[in-house]
C-alpha cells in the first residue's frame, strides 16, 4: 500500500468522523452510538479475517498489543463521544490537533525519537497558536464547551499514549490483526459501559441519519480507518503519524459548516492557517534546511 495514499485515506476518514460521532448519538445516547459502531466494526473485521484466510496471533507481544490498543481505543472514543454532545464537531477535530505535541513528548520519552529539532519545535508552537486562536472562540458555544474540550483532551492523551505504547511493543503485526484484536478488547468494554450507565436499553426508534452515521463509522471509521492508521503506525514514526491530526481540522470545520450549520468565520480560518504553517515546519522544515546547509559548505577544491 502507498504510504501517501494511506495518509490521505486516514485524513478523509478522520475529517468526517467528528460529525459522524455527533450524529450517531442523536436520540439514542452516545454510549449506544459508540457501542453499536464498534460492534459493527468488530463483525466486519472478523469477516475480513475469514475471507483473507488470516490467522490471529496470540503470542505475548500480540496480546500486549491488543490490550494496549483496545483499552486506549475504549477510553479515547468514549471520551470523545461524550464530548461531542457538548461542542461542535469541527472543534473536536481542532482540539485533537494537540495530539502531535502530546505524542511527540511521549515518543521522545519512550521511543527516543528525535522530535524536538528547531523547526519541529516551531511547528508545534505554531500549531498550538492556531489551536488557541480557534479555541478562543469556544466561549460563544456556551458553558458546556469547557466540559466538551476537557473530554476531547482526555481522548487526545489516551490516543497518544496508546499509539506510542503500541509502537514501543513493536509486534510488527498486520494492521487488520491489530485492529481486530483491539476491537475484541474494546467492544466488551463499550457494551459494559452502555449496560452499566444507560441500563443497556435498546432505543425505541433510531433516526435514519443516526443509523447511517453508526453504519458509516462502523464500516469506514472503525475498520478501514483503524486498519490504515495501524498500517501507518507500523511503517512510520509515531510522532509523524500524529501529524494527520493537524490536517483534519481544516476539512472537519468545512464539513461541519456545510452539513451541520456549525459556525466557521475568520477566526477559525486564521487558526487553521497557523496550524497548516506549523505542519509544514514540523514535517519539512529540517529537509529544507539540510540542502541549504550542504550548499553553504566549501567543496574539496576550495572554490
Amino acid at each position: 500500500m502507498s504510504i501517501p495514499a494511506a495518509y490521505m485515506g486516514v485524513i478523509l476518514i478522520w475529517a468526517t468522523t467528528p460529525l459522524g460521532i455527533k450524529w450517531s448519538g442523536e436520540d439514542v445516547g452516545y454510549l449506544f452510538g459508540v457501542a453499536a459502531r464498534m460492534s459493527i466494526g468488530l463483525v466486519m473485521c472478523l469477516m475480513l479475517i475469514a475471507l483473507l484466510s488470516r490467522r490471529m496471533r496470540w503470542h505475548r507481544e500480540a496480546l500486549s498489543t491488543y490490550w494496549v490498543a483496545g483499552f486506549g481505543m475504549w477510553v479515547a472514543m468514549t471520551a470523545v463521544y461524550w464530548a461531542a454532545q457538548r461542542i461542535p464537531s469541527g472543534l473536536i477535530s481542532v482540539i485533537f490537533g494537540l495530539a502531535p505535541v502530546v505524542t511527540g513528548w511521549m515518543a521522545a520519552l519512550w521511543l527516543r525519537e528525535t522530535v524536538f529539532t528547531p523547526f519541529r519545535v516551531l511547528g508545534m508552537l505554531l500549531g498550538l497558536a492556531g489551536l488557541a486562536t480557534i479555541f478562543g472562540r469556544s466561549a460563544s458555544f456556551g458553558e458546556q464547551a469547557v466540559l466538551g474540550a476537557f473530554g476531547v483532551l482526555v481522548s487526545v492523551f489516551a490516543h497518544s499514549m496508546s499509539a506510542v505504547w503500541v509502537k514501543r511493543i513493536g509486534s510488527h503485526m498486520h494492521p487488520l490483526e491489530t485492529t481486530t484484536g483491539a476491537l475484541m478488547i474494546a467492544v466488551p468494554l463499550y457494551l459494559a459501559s452502555w449496560w452499566l450507565i444507560d441500563g443497556g436499553v435498546w432505543p425505541e426508534t433510531i433516526p435514519q441519519r443516526t443509523l447511517a452515521a453508526i453504519v458509516y463509522l462502523g464500516v469506514v471509521g472503525s475498520v478501514i480507518g483503524f486498519v490504515l492508521y495501524f498500517y501507518l503506525l507500523r511503517h512510520s514514526r509515531a510522532s509523524r503519524v500524529a501529524l494527520i491530526t493537524l490536517v483534519t481540522p481544516v476539512a472537519a470545520l468545512v464539513i461541519g459548516h456545510l452539513l451541520n450549520d456549525e459556525p466557521v468565520g475568520a477566526v477559525e480560518w486564521l487558526g487553521t492557517g497557523l496550524i497548516l504553517i506549523g505542519l509544514a515546519s514540523y514535517q519539512w522544515g529540517d529537509q529544507w534546511r539540510m540542502p541549504q546547509a550542504t550548499a553553504a559548505l566549501p567543496n574539496r577544491s576550495g572554490e
